[in-house]
């Protein structure tokens, strides 16, 4: 009779660990999923927040490119009145 009743106990445990196992898995690829889903809501920002800084580092050389321009020119001005002076 005990062997009855501890191999029902197996059985029982077996089916439990079964379902926890199952379950276990379930779990597991639902984590999986939400990680993936964080990883690349991550990338598109990351993504997004690299483009703007590049749109933003254009813009300054541009802003920089046309301030030495601007320098050059005065510069070249003020070189010529120089030169104009010293003619006469």
């Amino acid at each position: 009779m005990r062997k009855i009743i501890l191999a029902a106990a197996v059985a029982g445990a077996a089916l439990t660990l079964s379902a926890c196992s199952e379950g276990t898995e379930d779990a597991a690829t639902e984590t999986a999923e939400g990680a993936m889903a964080d990883v690349e809501a991550n990338a598109d920002a990351m993504a997004a927040d690299v483009a703007a800084a590049g749109e933003e580092a254009a813009a300054d050389v541009a802003a920089a490119g046309e301030e030495a321009a601007a320098e050059v020119e005065a510069a070249t001005d003020a070189a010529e009145a120089t030169v104009e002076e010293a003619a006469q």
